[in-house]
């Protein structure tokens, strides 16, 4: 299969959409398992984009089982280049209305330690860089398609990731209003992390369905509030994404150093990595080695 340069992770919707042609499936298997789904690689503003469904095709794997790494690996393996996330996060923020889209530009991880959230173990160690965690010319280019869109966009925000499958207490919510959190969500932690680890550009389109549960005047969120905002967005995202599509492939976004993230972060010693360490990691790390 040729390269594929452009990668999205998200729901349904978004590989179902009219303009989205010759779509193939692909089932793929990574040293880390399968990813959550068969990856759909489809044509889309004239560019070919693979859609991996974040939580699989049904919705069957909650925040915690889904398989990050296993997820970036495939789409490392494919080519990708560009990886757009699409989110449905709850708002911290007043201003922050539901229906608005948030292109995050930090991120705090408050998941428990159940997920796997590196690629560098058994044997080869690195350190990325994570200070600002969303590629910046990415983001850019998605808040620009969002706009151009229609939507009403907030370029810039920090993005809480919590372990889930349950929705804050009270507290919670408003501990994180106080901390300065501007959105939350279950899943953004650990794909942003291992997307850098694997030197891709990788951007959050995060749709606000709810104002969490902090809100004294507003019912606090449900399943049925997230799948009826996330439905009324679905057009946005879809118009949004061809948006990003045409702008990559007209050569913008590409003045950023996240494919050179690995380039000062592997710190074991060259003498002492298992070579079937390199082998396991070859889509990511290869080009260090060869």
């Amino acid at each position: 299969m040729d390269p594929v340069r452009i990668g999205v992770i998200g729901g349904s919707g978004l590989y179902r959409m009219a303009e989205l042609n010759a779509v193939e499936e692909h089932a793929l298997q990574t040293p880390f398992g399968r990813p959550s789904d068969a990856v759909l690689v489809g044509t889309l503003a004239g560019q070919r984009v693979a859609f991996i469904p974040r939580h699989g095709r049904g919705h069957v794997h909650n925040p915690s089982e889904v398989p990050y790494r296993a997820n970036i690996y495939a789409l490392k393996q494919m080519g990708v280049q560009h990886v757009i996330a699409v989110s449905a996060c709850g708002s911290l923020r007043e201003a922050m209305a539901p229906g608005h889209v948030v292109i995050p530009d930090q991120l705090v991880d408050r998941t428990l330690g159940t997920r796997d959230k590196t690629f560098f173990e058994d044997g080869l160690v690195a350190h990325v860089s994570t200070a600002d965690p969303f590629c910046p010319s990415l983001s850019v280019l998605v808040a620009d398609a969002v706009a151009e869109a229609g939507g009403s966009v907030h370029r810039g925000g920090t993005f809480v990731t919590v372990e889930g499958p349950r929705f804050s207490t009270r507290a919670e919510s408003e501990l994180f209003r106080q901390w300065g959190m501007d959105i939350i969500g279950m899943t953004t932690t650990p794909e942003a992390f291992l997307a850098r680890e694997a030197e891709l550009c990788f951007a959050v389109m995060a749709h606000v369905t709810d104002y969490d549960v902090w809100h004294a005047t507003e019912e606090a969120v449900s399943v049925a509030m997230v799948l009826q905002t996330l439905q009324g967005n679905l057009a946005l995202a879809q118009q949004a994404l061809i948006g990003v599509v045409e702008r990559l492939a007209a050569g913008e976004g590409s003045d950023c150093e996240c494919g050179d993230a690995l380039a000062t972060a592997q710190i074991t010693d060259r003498a002492k990595i298992p070579p079937e360490a390199i082998k396991r990691l070859h889509p990511i790390v290869g080009r260090y080695f060869d």
